[in-house]
């Protein structure tokens, strides 16, 4: 996340955040003791106000790995521009085989987006977009591209600061 400009670290404290689990895997390890096995789990925080975060945590247990899953999403937090409950503009991002394509969309259209890509825009605050995931379907994968494009994504008052002009300028030339 830090390859982005403009983005907006968030400390945790003050916030109520909610957390979403995406997925657990179940992974092997072979030694020749046997087949010793663990947890892998992806989680995704937010505020439902613009806050957000993505985090991964490894144990022998499901509920151990969930809890450091939830531990490193607080540490990720970043603040995500919206626009009256949708995205300001389109945006594609991608991570590693997986694409993903977030488009606003009007008022009372919803959240039109599968798993991982949903579990993130819930929990970020959207309520109305529409959104193409594809390439590879791995729930890691797919939430970090939905970040890629989230964290791609700038406000009109951005805009025209980083340009150096006016906000009636951004809209009329």
């Amino acid at each position: 996340m830090l390859g982005y400009k403009n983005v907006e670290r968030v400390k945790p404290s003050g916030l109520e955040l909610v957390d979403r689990l995406v997925g657990v895997q179940r992974v092997t390890k072979v030694t020749k003791g046997g087949r010793a096995f663990g947890f892998s789990a992806i989680v995704v925080v937010g505020d439902g106000k613009n806050v957000v975060g993505h985090g991964l945590g490894k144990s022998k247990d499901v509920s151990s790995a969930i809890a450091k899953a939830v531990e490193d999403a607080k540490k990720n937090l970043v603040r995500i521009p919206l626009l009256n409950g949708t995205l300001p503009h389109e945006q594609k991002g991608k991570f590693g085989g997986a694409k993903v394509f977030l488009k606003p969309a009007s008022n009372g259209t919803g959240v039109i987006a599968g798993g991982a890509v949903r579990a993130v825009l819930e929990s970020v605050g959207v309520h109305d977009v529409l959104s193409k995931s594809q390439g590879s379907s791995n729930p890691h994968n797919v939430v970090k591209a939905t970040f890629d494009a989230l964290l791609q994504l700038r406000s009109a008052e951005t805009i025209a600061r980083q340009r150096g002009i006016s906000l009636e300028k951004v809209f009329n030339g």
